[in-house]
């Protein structure tokens, strides 16, 4: 699959990237390498992944991670319910049931790490927000990664039968070791330009008029620009023109009255809504102006 094509799909299904995300992206599954992608929350690393595994006709396997995630979460653990079936059937029929076959595969229950390593067809496996996890568990992923390979004491190793195309994200609240670097390409995904926000609304939220699109994706990146505690991500814009379209909205209003009560989809937080009231709504509505006014007096 080379660039240009693996660009296209990711279009097609949804993803506008780059041509330098596109290569890398191409390169880590020529190289069977896991890409590594970095940026800020919301800028589309999660989205990333599920497009590539709907461009590449490929099942998505998600490993959600978090403080604490273990071995059991994230790659397998024994259904002990059902071990415990099979022992108190072995005391009243110990011919049926030995107990050598409690440790059978049968009784594996697999986590998404093993699911990715088991599976019958090729896939993709996204490790989102790996900088969540502890170190302990960064150190037991470098085996899958280096050797995509899982060990399971009772079993031995179960080596994939093909290798997963692997994106890892995060968004940088704790260092990744050297190791885990190492072993990946690397990208990082900042927020788009303007010309790409818009081309990224435009193909999600086809309906939304042309006008609206433009000025709405503007003031969301002047918005970027404020000292905010959480900066509107590109899930943000959609869900922000999507409910100006549902207003009936074709472009953004004069009055910023009339937007205060839709910014709710940009600003999560109760300082971010305090700092950004009426008069500062109209200081970025009137910063499009003016932005639009010396682009056609140039």
């Amino acid at each position: 699959m080379e660039e240009a094509v693996l660009r296209e799909q990711l279009q097609q299904a949804g993803y506008i990237a780059d041509e330098a995300l596109a290569t890398t992206l191409w390169l880590a599954g020529e190289l069977q390498r896991p890409l590594l992608v970095e940026g800020d929350a919301g800028v589309g690393k999660t989205a990333l992944a599920i497009a590539l595994a709907q461009a590449s006709g490929r099942r998505l396997v998600r490993l959600q991670c978090h403080e604490g995630l273990d071995l059991s979460q994230a790659a397998y653990e024994w259904n002990y319910g059902r071990q415990l079936l099979a022992i108190r059937l072995h005391e009243t029929q110990p011919d049926q049931v030995r107990e050598s076959d409690l440790f059978a595969r049968d009784y594996l229950l697999e986590r998404p790490l093993l699911q990715a390593i088991a599976s019958e067809q090729p896939c993709v496996l996204l490790i989102d927000e790996v900088d969540r996890a502890d170190e302990a568990f960064e150190a037991f992923l470098l085996e899958v990664l280096a050797d995509w390979q899982i060990t399971v004491p009772e079993l031995g190793t179960l080596v994939a039968r093909h290798v997963p195309l692997v994106v890892l994200t995060s968004n940088g609240t704790r260092e990744l070791s050297d190791a885990l670097r190492r072993r990946c390409l690397y990208h990082w995904l900042d927020y788009p330009t303007l010309a790409r926000e818009i081309t990224i609304v435009r193909a999600t939220l086809p309906d939304a008029e042309a006008a609206l699109v433009e000025q709405a994706v503007a003031f969301v990146q002047r918005l970027r620009r404020e000292d905010l505690g959480k900066t509107p991500g590109v899930a943000e814009t959609l869900d922000w023109v999507r409910a100006l379209h549902r207003l009936g909205m074709t472009a953004l209003p004069e009055d910023p009255q009339a937007l205060l009560a839709s910014l709710g989809c940009l600003l999560k937080t109760r300082e971010d809504r305090f700092q950004v009231g009426a008069e500062r709504v109209r200081q970025l509505i009137e910063g499009r102006r003016s932005v639009g006014v010396a682009e056609k007096g140039g």
